[in-house]
């Protein structure tokens, strides 16, 4: 899926000269964390975070003469001068797959997206993948969800989605992840129904052993080459 059907097209932007005080305002009133920057031509020139802001606010308890210092300095700022200029950005061909690995590597909480002249088209947010990949994995339906581990080699997908829908169970979605042994993967369907004792022990009797879900340790799955 391509970020541009999920990102957020209304962007709340400021400009360069903008002030510190007016940044603010914008996060308070639009309950985000960060503000594009852009220029005249809305070409995309730095970012802008309320931890930003934060840094640049005084901290502490000030006296009347203090407070009047640290209000001159905070007029004499602009946005220009507390931004990041380094800004990381994605384009429409990029996905939410792409969206979800960048925001893994670097400490970013949502990535303008800009078209080839760098202009700003939107902004896919964490917020944003989570109700994406909400949609794609069918989780607004109640289910139940499935932890199998299986043979890592072709034709055990088929074994189970056969023996599952057999019995007439819509599935949400299903997901394949990595396990901590070689040679295995941990299977994760999410059935549209509560009712999956049958299939439980369906799947058992196929030679597929079943786990609880609660069981999966992120922490154990083998390290990266």
């Amino acid at each position: 899926m391509f970020i541009d059907r999920s990102m957020t097209r209304n962007v709340v932007s400021i400009g360069p000269d903008a002030s510190i005080l007016e940044a603010r305002e914008l996060l308070n009133r639009h309950h985000i964390h960060q503000l594009p920057v852009v220029d005249r031509e809305n070409t995309v020139v730095g970012i802008v975070t309320d931890r930003d802001i934060l840094r640049a606010m005084p901290s502490g308890l000030l006296n009347e003469a203090e407070a009047q210092r640290e209000q001159e300095r905070l007029a004499q700022l602009s946005i220009e001068d507390i931004m990041s200029r380094e800004v990381i950005t994605v384009s429409p061909m990029h996905t939410l797959e792409d969206a979800l690995l960048l925001m893994e590597r670097t400490p970013v909480g949502a990535f303008p997206l800009v078209d080839q002249r760098g202009k700003l088209q939107g902004i896919i947010s964490i917020r944003d993948l989570m109700r994406a990949f909400i949609n794609v994995l069918g989780l607004h339906e109640p289910g139940t969800l499935l932890c199998i581990l299986a043979e890592d080699k072709l034709g055990t997908m088929k074994r189970i989605v056969d023996a599952i829908s057999e019995e007439r169970i819509p599935f949400g979605s299903v997901l394949v992840a990595r396990h901590w042994e070689e040679g295995k993967r941990a299977v994760f369907p999410y059935l549209l129904s509560s009712n999956v004792a049958h299939v439980k022990r369906k799947l058992e009797k196929l030679g597929f052993q079943v786990l609880n879900p609660m069981d999966w340790y992120l922490d154990r799955l083998p390290e990266k080459d």
